[in-house]
C-alpha cells in the first residue's frame, strides 16, 4: 500500500505545470541578464553616436584616416554608420533582443573593437599616431590613449554582447512597433547629425568650454613623452585677460581678417592677442612675408587644436586662467572696445 503523503506529492511533481515552472527558471535569469546587456549596450552606442553626431566632420576624418570611404564619399559613410549606431542603440535599449538586431550589432561590436585593437597594436609597436586623431567610438569628446580606447571600448561592449547572447529571441516574427520606433528616432537623430555643422554647438562638440582650465587641454601621452598641452604654448594665460584665436593662416576667412586683428592687438586697454596655427614653418613664413601680422602666432600641434574646434577660425577669452567665453569664428573686437572706459 502506498504511502498517502508520497502519493501526494508524486502527481503534483509529474504535473506539466510544475515542469514549466521549474525549466522557466534558468531562462527567466537569462532574459534578465540579456535585457541587463541590452541597457547596457544601447546606452553605449547611444553616447557614442552622440558624441559624434555633434560633430559629423570629424568623424569623416576620422572614416578617412582609417581608410574607410573607398566606396562612398567620407560623409556618407559616416552617415551610414551614424543611422546603424542610433537605430541599433535605440533598438536595444527598447529591448529588442531578436537575432535580426543582435548579429548587425555584434558585427558593429567587433568592427569597433578591431579598428580601436589595431590602433592599440600599432601604438605597442610604436608607430606614431596620425596627428590630431581620435582614438575610439566617442570622437573628440573624450581623450583617449590606444591602450584606453581598446580596453575601455571591449570592457563596455563585448561584455553586454554576451548577455544579450544569452536570450536571443530567434522566432520568425519581428518586434514591428518598437523596430519602427528605433527606425524613426534614428533617422531622425541621422538628419539632425547631418545639420550639426550650421547648429551652434560648439561648446556641447568640442572640449573647450566656458569654465574650464586652459591648461588642463592637453594631447599625447605622457609615457613616451609626447604629451604636450596648452600652458607649454601659452602660459601667458595663467594671469590676466587674453583673447585667444585659433585659425588656419592659409584661410581666407583669416588672411582678409588680419587688418582687423593687427588693429585690435595695437590697442590699449583691450585683452592681449593671441592666435594658435598648427600651420609649418614654410606656411608661417610666408603669412608674415606677404601679409605682415603683428600680432603674436604661437605654433600649436594639431593634435592639441583640433578636439577645440569644429570649423576655424574659433575664439575664446580667458581671465586668470579660466575660460570665460568662446566664440565661433573671429571674437567681436567692438564688444571689447565698447567695454572699456
Amino acid at each position: 500500500m502506498s504511502d498517502p503523503e508520497t502519493a501526494s506529492i508524486q502527481p503534483t511533481l509529474s504535473t506539466p505545470d510544475a515542469l514549466s515552472s521549474e525549466a522557466d527558471g534558468p531562462a527567466s535569469w537569462r532574459r534578465i541578464a540579456a535585457t541587463v546587456g541590452c541597457v547596457v549596450l544601447g546606452a553605449v552606442l547611444l553616447v557614442a553616436s552622440w558624441a559624434k553626431s555633434l560633430d559629423p566632420s570629424s568623424f569623416a576624418d576620422l572614416v578617412t584616416s582609417e581608410g574607410l570611404d573607398f566606396l562612398l564619399p567620407a560623409m556618407a559613410v559616416a552617415m551610414i554608420a551614424l543611422f546603424l549606431e542610433w537605430f541599433l542603440g535605440f533598438a536595444l535599449i527598447l529591448g529588442v533582443r531578436h537575432r535580426w538586431v543582435f548579429w548587425p550589432t555584434a558585427a558593429l561590436v567587433a568592427f569597433f573593437v578591431f579598428l580601436t585593437g589595431r590602433k592599440y597594436l600599432a601604438h605597442l609597436r610604436g608607430e606614431a599616431p596620425v596627428e590630431g586623431e581620435s582614438c575610439g567610438c566617442f570622437g573628440n569628446l573624450v581623450e583617449r590613449t590606444p591602450a584606453e580606447a581598446f580596453w575601455q571600448d571591449f570592457l563596455l561592449m563585448v561584455p553586454a554582447l554576451l548577455l544579450i547572447g544569452l536570450a536571443i529571441n530567434t522566432s520568425r516574427q519581428l518586434p514591428w512597433k518598437r523596430l519602427a520606433v528605433a527606425l524613426v528616432l534614428g533617422l531622425g537623430f541621422t538628419v539632425f547629425a547631418w545639420n550639426a555643422p550650421s547648429l551652434p554647438l560648439d561648446d556641447l562638440a568640442t572640449r573647450l568650454k566656458p569654465g574650464i582650465d586652459p591648461f588642463g587641454l592637453c594631447a599625447g601621452s605622457a609615457e613616451d613623452g609626447s604629451r604636450v598641452c596648452l600652458d607649454a604654448i601659452l602660459p601667458e594665460l595663467a594671469t590676466g585677460e587674453h583673447l585667444v584665436v585659433m585659425a588656419d593662416i592659409q584661410a581666407e576667412a583669416f588672411t582678409t581678417a588680419i587688418p582687423d586683428l593687427n588693429t585690435f592687438a595695437w590697442e590699449e586697454g583691450v585683452p592681449a592677442l593671441w592666435v594658435l596655427s598648427s600651420a609649418t614653418e614654410e606656411e608661417l613664413f610666408e603669412l608674415r612675408f606677404g601679409h605682415g601680422p603683428t600680432f603674436e602666432i604661437r605654433e600649436t600641434p594639431s593634435a592639441v587644436m583640433a578636439p577645440l574646434y569644429r570649423t576655424l577660425p574659433r575664439s575664446f577669452l580667458v581671465k586668470d586662467g579660466t575660460v570665460v567665453q568662446t566664440y565661433s569664428g573671429l571674437p567681436p573686437w567692438d564688444d571689447f572696445r565698447k567695454s572699456q572706459p
